[in-house]
Order: C-alpha cells, then structure tokens, then sequence
C-alpha cells in the first residue's frame, strides 16, 4: 500500500530507521457494552497525525454515563 503525505507521518523507530504511522478513521458512535446506549468519542486525533494502531481511544454513554477506553487495533489483528 502507498500512503500519501496527508496519510501519514514519520517517526524514528527503535532501530533509528523511519516508521510511519498509518491514519484510521474511528467511529464517533459506538453501542455500549453495558446498556446497550449510544457511546460517543471523547478523544481528539494527534494534529496532522491521526489515530493510528496502538491509540487509545475513549468514549462516553449518554445513557449509563460509563466511559470506555479501547485501544486501537493493528491491520494484523
């Protein structure tokens, strides 16, 4: 896959070598676990980064008011 420059970003990895980070859309609304609500997205992406694997993302229920904090899944996952 080809990532433009608006789809990603650079970083030295472990190794010194660049990584590049990979942004994902996440939903703005998910169903709760416990009661079954609307949760919406508490979280901002990073400026001109994105969300990318490994994020944390949270989310708040209008209904139970329970908060959910989900980490971002890799593409392997």
């Amino acid at each position: 896959m080809v990532l433009s420059r608006a789809d990603r970003s650079v970083s030295a990895g472990p190794t010194g070598e660049p990584e590049y980070r990979r942004a994902i859309d996440v939903e703005q609304n998910i169903v709760c676990v416990d009661c079954g609500g609307r949760c919406h997205l508490l979280s901002y992406p990073p400026p001109e980064e994105g969300f990318a694997p490994g994020d944390v993302v949270a989310y708040r229920c209008e209904d139970c008011m329970d908060r959910w904090d989900l980490v971002i899944p890799d593409d392997q996952d």
